[in-house]
């Protein structure tokens, strides 16, 4: 279906260039509430494919694309991936207690667990285990130390005792595990996924390059990939899975579980450097105001942290439970808002975005997206208008973190629909040109119908010639609006 015109939005654009992703949840499934999250500042929603049914995703779906029909703004919708769940067995009692320095082994005897011995079902574990390596349980709350192992025993020794009980989450942080990251669940759930035409796959348990390389000859080029960095073996192949990823995520939860404590407020900066430096989206996701699960108002310190990654040039900060099951949705995205649009204010943002140098690479769409942003400054443009079919050209402009709006034309819905988590982007689907007269006058038509600019202002205009060819940017133009023009976009 060819796109149309785009009328004026009835959704007011966003100043605040970092994106709000918001995941759902049975606190906010209902069509209203999503609607209420969308007007209090989320651009895009999370699906977590851990939870709930397809019938449950499906109507999550529906009432998202129906808020996109009713507000005339392509939304965006992410599905994430659950990845492989490693668990120990279940227990005689239910539990055990074990205190530090005793001996405990895990095996794969199918049989109840006790005080001093577990089921672990994964065969693979025991054929990568050596000893030395660490064993953490529920989050880390115990730890053990592997004595020796072979096919079908691990002998440990407990580092940090406690209560073990039924079926806890198991981590290795010092084993890079033979395991993929999409189990036979997943794969199902991608398939429903790609069905209902998502814009974006979260991928979890990523290890290695090849994990990701997997997921997108599946995908197809159906939805854009992001990779969740949240295993140390994927941080020590970074670079390499941010190659094959169209974004990745800081998903510092299973970091936090992994790793000591104080090393991921490092690894964040890092992650979200070399996320920028390639032009990839980066989300930073995992507690960002973690005590609205059940409170209506956030610790100084989550504070602290959410503008942070602001300051850091992160394109999106993610809720989790805060916006799906706590008792404070609403009040989590209104408050996220609310920190992210203040540090954008502070008159250092720009420079702090900017500590991050993002060297331009030897192409003419690097080279128009870095002079987009110098000139912005120099002719004191109120926004930047690029026309794109593949959004690449959008992505090369948001690296450069320019000072004003990026206002995104393109006649694909699935491109306008993926740059929900693009910094500081607000797409519009509309109708392509055919020349350059035809390019800038749409370009001061939109930009005056969305807010982005006012009569006697100055626009940034970025394009390819020929008209319609994707990866061809190569013309960069200064428009000014008259204020007449003003006037006859009003009676148009």
């Amino acid at each position: 279906m060819p796109a149309r015109e785009a009328s004026p939005s009835r959704f007011v654009p966003r100043t605040r260039k970092v994106r709000i992703l918001a995941t759902l949840g049975p606190a906010s499934s209902d069509p209203k509430m999503i609607r209420q999250l969308a007007e209090a500042g989320a651009d895009a929603f999370r699906i977590n494919m851990s939870h709930g049914s397809h019938a449950d995703h499906a109507k999550l779906i529906a009432a998202i694309r129906g808020l996109e029909a009713e507000l005339d703004r392509p939304t965006t919708i992410l599905a994430d991936l659950q990845g492989p769940k490693l668990r120990v067995g279940r227990f005689k009692e239910d539990r055990a207690e074990l205190r530090r320095g005793q001996t405990f082994c895990f095996d794969r005897s199918g049989e109840l667990g006790d005080s001093e011995r577990a089921n672990l079902p994964h065969r693979e574990i025991f054929e990568a285990v050596e000893p030395g390596a660490r064993l953490l349980v529920d989050d880390g709350k115990l730890v053990f130390r592997i004595v020796e192992a072979d096919r079908d025993r691990i002998v440990t020794k407990v580092e940090v005792g406690g209560t073990i009980s039924n079926n806890k989450g198991l981590n290795l942080p010092d084993v890079l595990l033979p395991l993929a990251a999409l189990t036979e669940k997943d794969r199902l759930d991608l398939s429903f996924a790609l069905e209902h035409n998502v814009d974006w796959i979260a991928l979890s348990f990523v290890q290695r390059p090849e994990d990701v390389a997997e997921a997108r000859r599946l995908i197809g080029g159906k939805a854009a990939l992001l990779a969740k960095i949240e295993k140390p073996a994927a941080i020590e192949r970074l670079e390499g899975i941010l190659e094959l990823a169209d974004a990745v995520m800081v998903a510092r939860g299973d970091l936090g579980v992994e790793l000591p404590p104080e090393e991921v407020p490092p690894l964040q900066k890092r992650i979200v450097e070399a996320a920028r430096r390639l032009g990839r989206p980066v989300v930073v996701a995992t507690q960002m105001l973690e005590s609205m699960i059940g409170s209506p108002s956030p610790t100084r310190a989550e504070v602290s942290d959410v503008a942070t990654a602001v300051y850091d040039g992160a394109d999106a900060i993610m809720l989790s439970a805060e916006s799906a099951s706590g008792k404070f949705p609403l009040e989590a995205v209104a408050i996220m808002n609310r920190i992210a649009t203040s540090a954008e204010a502070d008159p250092t943002h720009y420079a702090r975005v900017h500590f991050t140098e993002t060297l331009p690479d030897a192409t003419t769409n690097d080279a128009i997206a870095r002079a987009a942003g110098e000139m912005v400054r120099t002719v004191g443009a109120s926004a930047i208008v690029c026309l794109t079919s593949s959004g690449s050209t959008a992505r090369r402009v948001a690296r450069e973190r320019p000072t004003v709006p990026l206002l995104v034309l393109t006649p694909q819905i699935k491109t306008a629909r993926r740059l929900g988590l693009l910094w500081g982007a607000h797409a519009v689907r509309t109708r392509d040109v055919s020349s350059f007269e035809e390019m800038v006058g749409k370009s001061k038509r939109m930009a005056l119908r969305h807010g982005l600019a006012k009569g006697g202002g100055r626009i940034i205009v970025t394009a390819g010639v020929p008209f319609g060819t994707p990866g061809s940017t190569n013309v960069i133009h200064v428009a000014r609006l008259l204020g007449d023009e003003l006037e006859r976009h009003r009676g148009s």
